[in-house]
């Protein structure tokens, strides 16, 4: 682990140690107004329970950046408690508690190539792709005549994950959703 030379160093994308717990800076904000110290106010996120805090550093604080690795896994399978994965290159399984995936498990099906983020050489979160393919179970039919501006329809993918899409989405297709958005892109 090492210093942060300064607290322009503390940029959005970053993972830092504050009490000994790994976070990711969301957002980091320089702000040096008259007749006070500057200061660098963050938002960051907790890596391993997703709990958002803001956070002040002042000139003289020691902020150490998180020793992180990133391992290749792929998703095998979620039951009620867990969801588990092969680390693609010692093939070892491990496993996540269901509930502290819950913002991702709409998006994994079987054999997604995921990245496992590690702490102290222990799994502690999984990071999704930008955007995974999905094939569509559930579309209802579009309504003829029913097109006047952006109209969606709810649809539901293969994992149960429910999302509007155009009128023109079939069951059966492939389609392209944002992980961070949980939104419709395009046909795959």
């Amino acid at each position: 682990m090492s210093v942060l030379p300064s607290l322009n160093s503390i940029r959005a994308g970053l993972s830092i140690l504050v009490e000994d717990e790994p976070y990711l800076v969301l957002e980091s904000d320089f702000m040096r107004t008259a007749q006070r110290k500057p200061v660098m106010r963050t938002k960051l996120r907790h890596l391993i329970t997703g709990r958002v805090l803001e956070q002040s550093f002042k000139p003289g604080d020691k902020v150490e950046e998180a020793d992180m690795s990133r391992v290749k896994a792929n998703f095998l399978y979620a039951d009620d408690k867990q969801a588990h994965f092969m680390n693609q290159e010692t093939f070892e399984q491990f496993d996540f508690p269901r509930e502290s995936l819950v913002d991702k498990i709409g998006f994994l099906k079987e054999g997604l190539e995921v990245n496992i983020l590690n702490f102290n050489n222990n799994p502690i979160n999984v990071e999704m792709p930008k955007k995974v393919i999905l094939k569509v179970t559930e579309a209802p039919p579009g309504v003829r005549g029913d097109t006047a501006g952006n109209v969606t329809k709810q649809i539901k993918l293969e994992t149960g994950l429910t999302v509007n899409a155009p009128l023109f989405i079939k069951e059966g297709e492939d389609v392209i959703i944002n992980t961070d958005t949980s939104q419709y892109v395009e046909r795959a």
